[in-house]
Order: structure tokens, then C-alpha cells, then sequence
């Protein structure tokens, strides 16, 4: 965030100014940001219902948020960099499989949500949080949009799965990529923490099926699969084991990945969400990460893991790039671009 608005927030905290005067203001300003949201989804809805021929169309959502983050911010400026990359001329507009990006009945855009200039206003989380989650809801308001946002760190996480699960009246099946859990239960005192976006969401009921990898898998009881783990503390695992987390950590990757290129997720509840987080992959594939941890996932592996992915895929998130780490020549960016091409192609259809 920037200096100014932590000043600002500092005055209008500590300044005289009367709190339903501050109050009518923020209210304004959210109005005003759900309001934009709400219209560009309408429009781009009405678009692709008048074109026709589409069941569902991925659509971005950038959520520019960096400051739940433990130690580093610049994911707050990923979005534009994420978008700038996937339509870089370096490459074309196909995805793998041969969906065309260029048609909005495959990829459509709906903007940004205005976070910074909704803190400072001097609004807090909690409702920022809920500022997101209505920002979702609007876009899945709009037959056939389906939500594809763009991070951010990994604390938007919560508010999206939360705005799914609600929209869709029930809880959702998730995929999540990551080098880490973000299941503690309220990282250095923060409850929105990063690092505890998925106990928020296991606590509130949004998740049937949580799977990341771990070598004690239960297919018929385990509510969320997590894949790609590699640094995670007791807390971590006992956190896993409260909430029947399938955890697939990397050094077991060789023997379990017949198993993980070959799911099947969301029989029995509404869809399924799949979140990546960009430290997933070996710093190798992606450098622009704001926690570095060798040993992960090729990006062949990733892409094996997503394409053979047996799933109605209601929504996905690509978080925590981090500009400010990123090579020169924006390899991350390309990386992360690389991820949304192929999460189009997965829920668009």
C-alpha cells in the first residue's frame, strides 16, 4: 500500500471528524466500486446471451490486494501484468486445446475491484472481504459468466470460495496448488492472513473437498485436496487433520502422480473451484513469487494436473505473483498468463 494512503487512513482514524459522516463516505465509495462491477458484468452478459452458443464463459476479476501478505506485498500489482502477458504478441491466443481467447464467449473481462482505493477510505477487512464476495456474486449473476480472478495474495481466496458456495447454494469441491497450506488458523494474529485462507473457508462450510498433496488419502471423506506442498509446520498438519484435508506433499510427488494427473472431483456438490497459487511451481519455472521454495512442480505438472482434471470447474483463482520478483523480461507474468489460458480453457464451455 501505498505511503499516502497509509497516511490517509492514519488521519481519518485519529481526526475529529464525526464516525456517520466517515461511514456515509466509505458507503459511497463501495457503492460506487460494486456498481462498476456490477454494470461491465451485465454488459459482457448480455453480450455473450445475445450471441449464444455458450454454456459457461471465464471471466477475469482482478482482486489487486497484497497487504494480508506475510512478507511481501507486490502481488498487489499483478493483475495488470497478468493481463498485460496474456495478450503479449510474444505468443498467440489459443489455448493448448484450441479454444480461441479472442472469442468473449471463451474469455471475458470485467475489470478490477478498486482495493486500495477502498482502504483508503479507511475501510476494514471484514468488509472489505465482503466487498469482494458481492464483487463475485455479480459476476455469477450474469449467465454464462463464471468467475477466473486474478490475484493478489492468497488471502482473497476466502472471500471468492465464500461468494461461490453461497451463490451456488452449497459447498464446493477445491484444488489447490500451492508450495504451502494457508490453513493456519490465524497467521501473526492476522485471521485474513494468507496463510489462513482456507481454515476461514473450511470453518465457514464453503468446502466439501479440500485436496493438496499428502500421502494419507481418503477418497470419500477428505474435504480439500492440496497439491504441491512443501513447506508446512505441525500446525500445518494439524490443521490438515482437523479439517480432513488431502494433502499431497512434493516428496511424495513420483509415487502419487498417476493418481493426481487422473482426478475426479465435484460428484455430489455444487462444482468444483480450483486455486493456484504461482509458488506451486519450482522457482525454476517461476521466480516472481514472494515466498521462494525449491523443489516444487514442473509446469508441464501443473498443466497435467489441470488438463486430465475431471471436473465442472464453477471458479478458479491464480494468486500471489509478485511483480517486484519477477524477472526482467516478465517470465512469471508469462508463467501466470499461461495458467489463465489454460483455466479458461477448463471452465469455458
Amino acid at each position: 500500500m501505498s505511503i499516502i494512503g497509509k497516511r490517509g487512513i492514519h488521519y481519518l482514524k485519529t481526526a475529529n471528524i464525526p464516525p456517520e459522516l466517515l461511514e456515509r463516505g466509505q458507503n459511497r465509495v463501495i457503492d460506487a466500486s460494486l456498481t462498476l462491477i456490477r454494470e461491465r458484468a451485465k454488459l459482457k452478459g448480455e453480450l455473450l446471451r445475445a450471441l449464444g452458443g455458450v454454456k459457461a464463459a471465464s471471466t477475469l476479476l482482478g482482486v489487486p490486494l497484497g497487504h494480508n501478505s506475510s512478507f511481501l506485498q507486490g502481488p498487489a500489482f499483478a493483475p495488470p501484468r497478468i493481463r498485460e502477458a496474456i495478450w503479449c504478441g510474444s505468443t498467440n491466443s489459443s489455448t493448448e486445446e484450441g479454444k480461441e481467447l479472442n472469442d468473449p464467449r471463451v474469455l471475458t473481462d470485467v475489470g478490477d475491484v478498486p482495493v486500495q482505493e477502498i482502504r483508503d477510505c479507511g475501510v476494514d477487512d471484514d468488509r472489505l472481504m465482503n466487498v469482494i464476495s458481492e464483487s463475485v456474486k455479480l459476476v455469477m449473476e450474469e449467465d454464462p459468466l463464471r468467475p477466473l480472478v486474478l490475484g493478489g495474495d492468497h488471502s482473497i481466496s476466502f472471500p471468492v470460495v465464500r461468494a461461490v458456495s453461497e451463490k451456488l447454494g452449497g459447498p464446493v469441491d477445491i484444488l489447490h496448488l500451492d508450495a504451502h497450506p494457508d490453513i493456519y488458523h490465524c497467521f501473526e494474529g492476522n485471521k485474513y492472513s494468507h496463510a489462513s485462507s482456507f481454515a476461514r473457508i473450511m470453518e465457514g462450510g464453503y468446502a466439501r473437498r479440500l485436496f493438496a498433496i499428502r500421502t494419507d488419502y481418503d477418497k470419500y471423506k477428505n474435504p480439500i485436496q492440496k497439491v504441491g506442498i512443501r513447506s508446512i509446520t505441525k500446525e500445518g498438519r494439524e490443521q490438515g487433520k482437523r479439517f480432513g484435508v488431502e494433502q499431497y506433499e512434493m516428496r511424495t510427488f513420483s509415487r502419487d502422480r498417476q493418481l493426481l494427473e487422473n482426478l475426479k472431483l465435484g460428484e455430489g456438490v455444487k462444482g468444483v473451484y480450483i486455486s493456484v497459487d504461482v509458488d506451486c511451481l519450482d522457482p525454476a519455472f517461476a521466480p516472481g513469487v514472494s515466498h521462494i521454495e525449491p523443489g516444487g512442480l514442473s509446469f508441464r505438472n501443473v498443466l497435467d494436473i489441470l488438463q486430465n482434471l475431471q471436473a465442472d470447474v464453477v471458479a478458479a483463482d491464480v494468486v500471489e505473483f509478485n511483480p517486484q520478483r519477477d524477472t526482467v523480461d516478465g517470465m512469471t507474468a508469462m508463467v501466470a498468463a499461461k495458467l489463465v489460458r489454460e483455466l479458461t480453457a477448463k471452465i469455458s464451455k
